[in-house]
């Protein structure tokens, strides 16, 4: 059995889907690992730590993907840099479905049965492979990085023979993953923090970590969280009542962090304009919705924009600009989540198509979009997409057999909390 490890496509994008440890463990399952050259060089992981951990370094895409029965990614590829992949070869990674059902289907249409890890179903089996869930939390600390390096004051209180100096005002909005490590750095850096969200589950949250809950609290409020943690769109009028309270708080604030995404959907406009207006010159807004439309009327993708002497960042792929943190964390859920696919006493790949793990994250199959989120916006830009076709590939006897054994490392940290941002 052969797991190729490709390199990254998007420009900028640092992060690698195994370390040296994970390649080990990956061996250990019997597995032979290609690692296609240069691919860990943004997470600092030389070639030669990839070699003495068990690997193979593929020269090219085409050598490192030859045969492969799994090709690991981070971000999703094109189809036409999997040229001569095996057709019933599986494709795991985050593959950023939405809005790309296009590319989707045309990945499908190599052959490769695509799986995307932002899929996984929030389980308590499926917590070691939550991919969003590990990104987030690293996006909610760099954010606060991101803001203090452009804030161009000290974040805590400090108190000195020639006067004292007020600590920052911090306001996160969307109390997810990444808000909640967000509150917890910014308070470690001595702000004063408050913050904001939808689901009033996170409001002890919020408070356990320092932070002063801020919310609309009516009937609304009270039932705003989907069954597996996520936040759901709020009316109209539930989005005016919350604007006019925040707006009031925002122009006290120095540093405004917003984390709110809703799958599948563009992020809820939460700052606007005239908000931002209000703030006092030298604070900063931190978008970390912009990719997704962004949650600050003024963010602008990958840039910094300066308005009315308040800076608003909207830089791209945040867990990325700690790439080799990042890395390590995203190889582990990868691990965690092949190690279900191989057969503990064959070492062989065996897929039970239906575990739910499966049926949760994957995209396409025998050529075909399969996933019920995307089959019909898939179907309307490729005309490739539907039911599977008749002839399945034979069901795996994994169901039957011992499952690969995966023992996570024990954590000291709190069990997940819902997800805000990813």
């Amino acid at each position: 059995m052969k797991i190729a490890v490709i390199g990254e496509e998007a420009a900028g994008e640092g992060r690698v889907s195994a370390t040296p440890e994970t390649v080990e463990k990956l061996g250990a399952l019997g597995a032979q690992i290609v690692v296609e050259a240069g691919a860990g060089t943004g997470s600092r992981i030389p070639d030669d730590a990839f070699s003495q951990a068990g690997a193979t370094i593929g020269k090219t895409r085409a050598e490192t993907i030859k045969n492969a029965q799994i090709v690991l990614c981070v971000g999703r590829p094109t189809a036409s840099s999997l040229k001569g992949v095996a057709k019933d070869a599986l494709l795991i990674g985050m593959m950023d479905p939405y809005g790309h059902e296009g590319e989707i289907a045309a990945l499908g249409q190599t052959g490769v049965t695509v799986f995307s890890m932002e899929f996984m179903p929030r389980i308590t089996r499926a917590q070691v492979m939550d991919v969003l869930s590990s990104q987030a939390n690293l996006a909610g600390y760099q954010s606060v990085i991101d803001a203090a390096s452009v804030f161009d004051r000290a974040f805590p209180m400090m108190m000195t023979a020639a006067g004292t100096i007020r600590p920052a005002k911090v306001f996160v909005m969307g109390a997810g993953v990444a808000g909640l490590q967000a509150i917890a750095t910014a308070r470690r850096l001595g702000a004063v923090v408050s913050a904001t969200d939808v689901r009033p589950a996170v409001r002890e949250q919020v408070q356990s970590l320092g932070g002063k809950f801020v919310a609309v609290e009516d009937d609304e409020f009270r039932a705003a969280e989907t069954a597996g943690g996520y936040a759901k769109e709020m009316s109209k009028e539930y989005q005016a009542k919350q604007a006019e309270l925040v707006a009031g708080h925002i122009a006290k604030q120095d540093i405004v962090i917003t984390t709110a995404l809703i799958p599948g959907r563009p992020a809820p406009r939460l700052v606007t304009k005239a908000m931002v207006e209000s703030m006092a010159p030298g604070s900063v807004v931190v978008d970390l919705a912009v990719e997704r439309g962004g949650n600050c009327e003024l963010a602008q993708p990958g840039k910094v924009v300066v308005h009315n002497h308040v800076s608003i960042v909207g830089y791209l792929n945040v867990p990325g600009r700690i790439a080799s943190s990042a890395s390590q964390l995203y190889a582990k859920n990868l691990l965690a989540f092949v190690t279900t696919l191989i057969d503990g006493e064959t070492k062989e790949l065996a897929v039970d198509w239906e575990d739910e793990l499966v049926t949760a994250t994957v995209l396409t199959r025998n050529g075909v979009v399969v996933h019920p989120n995307l089959v019909a916006a898939a179907e309307k830009v490729s005309g490739k997409a539907g039911k599977p076709a008749k002839t399945e590939p034979k069901k795996s006897t994994s169901a039957k057999s011992k499952p690969a054994k995966f023992t996570p490392a024990k954590a000291k940290s709190n069990p997940r909390k819902p997800a805000t941002k990813g």
